[in-house]
């Protein structure tokens, strides 16, 4: 089963990662970009711990990079919050 809205928010990410000059922001960007690709097809969604977390890493990287990079981290965290909505609990 593939979540949708967690596969858009690993292209947006892997997309922004294409789009920084900075090295380690590209790899900030890859590896959340790998987490969500893993968690779009896990037997098990995510819970809003885990999502709140990757929250805080993507717009703490999304204030550092400002400009296109930020509008692509922008575009994952609303798939994000997408799914999140979907998710039960807190």
């Amino acid at each position: 089963m593939t979540r949708e809205n967690l596969a858009d928010a690993a292209e947006s990410l892997q997309t922004a990662a294409d789009a920084t000059s900075n090295d380690d922001a590209r790899e900030r960007l890859e590896n959340q970009s790998s987490e969500f690709e893993t968690l779009a097809t896990a037997d098990r969604g995510p819970d809003h711990g885990k999502l709140a977390r990757h929250e805080h890493i993507l717009t703490d990287i999304a204030d550092e990079e400002g400009g296109e990079v930020a509008a692509h981290v922008e575009e994952a965290l609303e798939s994000i919050r997408a799914f999140r909505s979907t998710v039960e609990g807190v």
